[in-house]
């Protein structure tokens, strides 16, 4: 494919109106699948639609493609009427060459099993994890329920990791593993503890960074690196071991969707979006490996969407913690020239400083119409003080800066390279219902940089988009 042709790649990486978190990459034949649940824009709860699948040639990052639904809700025979939600899936592929997608109910404490010939489904319902006496997986006195499996194959063997841990409930002990056979069903090494959660934790490795859900699994070379949600939640941090189902120790935090730890371009401490909890895995495609997750929208914990970003793996297995950016599969930096989505900001705050989502004085991405109308994401809620970054670009002989505005506002939106930098221009807005473009001469140093727009004024705006010139 020509150069010239492909399409620069962002994050959220899916279009502005999907909502697909928890996802899981996987690279096969010339393609990358993201298999994840599948929330609604103002959904009231967790996953709330069904399985669908996306993919994209592998050197090609920017143009997705909708597989369609691959597994409807009520396939399942627990849940024929649908009452129940689709939670986080995994996929692996087993000795049968077949893809075997793994799940659990949200009012179930089993792991069902669907299948498929190919990648992208559809899937049928295959069975539920079981004993070789029959009893399922968590149904059997002692099992602790089971939620969010992630399974690796090797040989006939698959490793299925599951696990929930809420703070003050010691009767989840922590990260599970379970060996099923070769079919794919059977238990043939009942349920041991990898990683504690956060009542077990002290004393440990992984103290203050506990289990709390989202087990992922992947194996560089000799060493398991299993990928977990945190007990703060908006942090993904791994652990990794010589064996799939003991050993495992705490290697760090790869990303946090608040950006908490990262102290590059900003104090540790200080959250630059808002956060909620978390979920992914980790993909090597044409070797670069990303680390997949999900950050939230529209001022809710139920509207999330896909981000993914490149991480390094050093020469002693360690992986330096990903900063957030707006270019994540891109490779590098977007090019410093013409327009972009305002939906693409990978920071977004104010002067009331929160590691988490859902304050009604906060900004938000969010869109118009309902859940599935293909309407443009934007940033709503603007107010004093709120910035909104987006990194980075190759600047080269950046002039002018226009941005597309609506809303009762009446103020300027002030242009920096850094988000406590100096003011490089100012962008004076007034009251509009209908999107507006306002325009203003700034002087972008040359190079590799962010762009962050500050509103200071009256008033209440939405930013659409901002166009480089």
């Amino acid at each position: 494919m020509e150069e010239s042709m492909k399409k620069q790649a962002f994050n959220p990486y899916l279009p502005s109106w999907e909502y697909i978190p928890d996802g899981e990459p996987y690279v096969f034949g010339d393609r990358v699948y993201v298999y994840g649940s599948h929330d609604f824009y103002n959904g009231y709860v967790f996953c709330m639609g069904d399985y669908v699948c996306w993919s994209a040639p592998v050197d090609d990052l920017g143009n997705w493609r909708y597989e369609g639904v691959i597994y409807p809700r009520n396939e399942d025979p627990l849940n024929r009427e649908g009452k129940m939600c689709l939670y986080a899936p995994d996929v692996t592929v087993g000795p049968d060459g077949r893809y075997y997608l793994y799940y659990v109910l949200d009012h179930a404490p089993v792991v069902s099993a669907a299948v498929s010939d190919t990648p992208a489904g559809k899937y049928e319902f295959y069975g539920y994890v079981h004993y070789q006496d029959g009893t399922r997986l968590g149904e059997r006195e002692g099992d602790l329920p089971q939620f969010d499996p992630g399974v690796l194959t090797e040989g006939d063997k698959t490793y299925l990791y599951t696990g929930f841990c809420g703070r003050g409930d010691k009767s989840r002990k922590g990260a599970m593993a379970t060996v099923l056979g070769r079919d794919m069903l059977t238990v043939e090494e009942a349920p041991v503890f990898i990683v504690p959660g956060c009542e077990y934790g002290q004393g440990s490795s992984f103290e203050g960074h506990e289990f709390f859900e989202a087990p992922s699994i992947r194996k560089l070379g000799d060493t398991y690196y299993f990928v977990y949600s945190s007990v703060v939640m908006h942090e993904l941090c791994y652990a990794v071991s010589k064996s799939p189902t003991s050993g495992f120790v705490y290697g760090g935090v790869l990303v946090s969707n608040c950006d908490l730890h990262i102290d590059t371009y900003k104090p540790a401490d200080r959250p630059m979006a808002y956060g909620a909890n978390n979920h992914g895995g980790m993909v090597n495609i044409r070797g670069d490996w990303y680390i997949f997750y999900h950050r939230h929208t529209n001022g809710s914990w139920y509207s999330r969407q896909g981000c993914a970003e490149k991480i390094e793996i050093l020469p002693d297995g360690r992986i330096p913690q990903a900063e957030l950016t707006s270019c994540g599969l891109n490779g590098g930096p977007l090019e410093g020239r013409g327009e972009y989505p305002a939906y693409i900001a990978c920071n977004l705050f104010r002067d009331i400083p929160s590691v988490y989502v859902g304050d009604s004085r906060f900004p938000k991405i969010m869109q118009d119409g309902r859940d599935g109308d293909e309407e443009p994401g934007y940033i709503g809620n603007i107010q004093d003080s709120v910035t909104a970054g987006f990194k980075y670009f190759d600047c080269q002989g950046v002039r002018e800066i226009r941005i597309r505005v609506r809303g009762y506002a009446d103020g300027v939106f002030e242009v920096k390279t850094a988000w406590d930098g100096k003011i490089l221009g100012a962008v004076k807005v007034n009251y509009s219902n209908v999107w507006e473009e306002y325009s203003a001469p700034v002087n972008i140093p040359d190079g590799i940089q962010a762009i962050y727009l500050t509103y200071r004024g009256g008033g209440n705006a939405s930013l659409l988009s901002f166009s480089l010139l």
